[in-house]
């Protein structure tokens, strides 16, 4: 396993690999879940960090696990990769115990709370001393730069990378032992939009070449752009774990209407009515709390009616307002300020 740290001191595809591009290969086993834990649990003292986590995450996807600071990601992580020992229940990974983490830890690739690089060397003379520790060929080098956007740069001293620049050789030493699991934490921490953005695109060549990545984040607006599973935790227990989509889709949105007057949008407010749905007016539009498959009945009776909808849409509801929509409202509101924050 490459298991990169901040210093105190300092799944598989089908598709075709891009020619100069690493593959990666999937455990000894395949197994149906990349991580599979059950009842896993974490108590300092008198106080669960990790509460009872039951976790599935399937081979092959970005999977998001988010929740405020102090939720018990990190923890989590850390009992995963075998750093720490879990209280209680169990953990397999890649379809092994971690009671032998001899048995899939080769195979996984982390970054934890920021990479750690001597600063006055060159990106390349990092990843050669990374790869003789682990014993890796350092011919994984060189694709390894080019793939995370660092071919050009890779003779330069770390000290002068942005912090961008330092995250993805990060991810670039997380996958020298070309792992079939990364364990990304908070990598879009710090980053400007730009730095995130590079990060994004990344992470989703990453998944189409076969590899299953967990990213653990306080950013929810970011985790929504590109997770397709995701996992949610509050005060050390899953309150949800799933498909992204299923997840926005269940969360009952609005229907966004706009006409050319007012009385137009009054009149599909009746009409809305009539169907037992409430709405409001806002800023010139009118928000209908109604299933998206009530659009083409509100369109037509409205029409019927005299009233011609220019737009009409859904707005979903977020991942955000999912989150507080599923945690207890005084655990929402401690949890406000962290979410979508800078992380302390």
């Amino acid at each position: 396993m490459s298991v990169i740290t901040q210093s105190k001191d300092a799944g598989t595809t089908s598709e075709p690999v891009p020619s100069g591009l690493p593959t990666y290969a999937p455990a000894t086993r395949t197994p149906r879940l990349a991580i599979h834990t059950r009842q896993l649990t974490k108590t300092y003292g008198s106080r669960n960090a990790v509460n009872g986590a039951n976790l599935e995450v399937p081979v092959g996807v970005v999977a998001g696990f988010v929740g405020p600071n102090g939720a018990g990601k990190t923890t989590t992580i850390r009992m995963l990769l075998a750093l720490i020992q879990p209280t209680s229940g169990s953990v397999e990974v890649l379809g092994v115990s971690s009671s032998d983490p001899s048995g899939y830890l080769p195979h996984v690739g982390a970054l934890i709370e920021g990479p750690a690089f001597y600063p006055t060397m060159s990106a390349r003379r990092n990843l050669e001393i990374l790869a003789s520790l682990g014993g890796i060929d350092k011919s994984r080098i060189d694709p390894l730069l080019k793939q995370v956007g660092l071919e050009g740069r890779e003779r330069d001293a770390v000290k002068t990378y942005s912090l961008g620049m330092r995250q993805r050789l990060g991810i670039a030493a997380a996958l020298l032992p070309n792992p079939a699991l990364l364990i990304l934490d908070e990598p879009t921490n710090g980053l400007d939009p730009a730095g995130i953005l590079e990060i994004r695109q990344l992470i989703r060549q990453l998944r189409d070449l076969g590899i299953t990545i967990l990213i653990s984040s306080h950013l929810l607006s970011e985790v929504e752009q590109i997770a397709d599973w995701i996992i949610l935790l509050n005060q050390g227990q899953v309150v949800y774990e799933g498909w992204m989509d299923a997840l926005l889709e269940s969360r009952q949105g609005a229907l966004i209407a706009s006409a050319a007057s007012e009385n137009e949008l009054r009149i599909a407010a009746a009409v809305a009515s009539s169907h037992r749905y409430e709405s409001t007016l806002e800023d010139g539009r009118l928000r209908i709390h109604a299933p998206a498959d009530f659009a083409r009945t509100l369109n037509k009776e409205s029409m019927a009616a005299g009233a011609t909808l220019t737009e009409l849409y859904i707005d979903r509801t977020s991942l955000e307002e999912t989150f507080f929509s599923l945690t207890e409202p005084a655990a929402g509101a401690s949890s406000a300020a962290q979410l979508n924050g800078a992380k302390s």
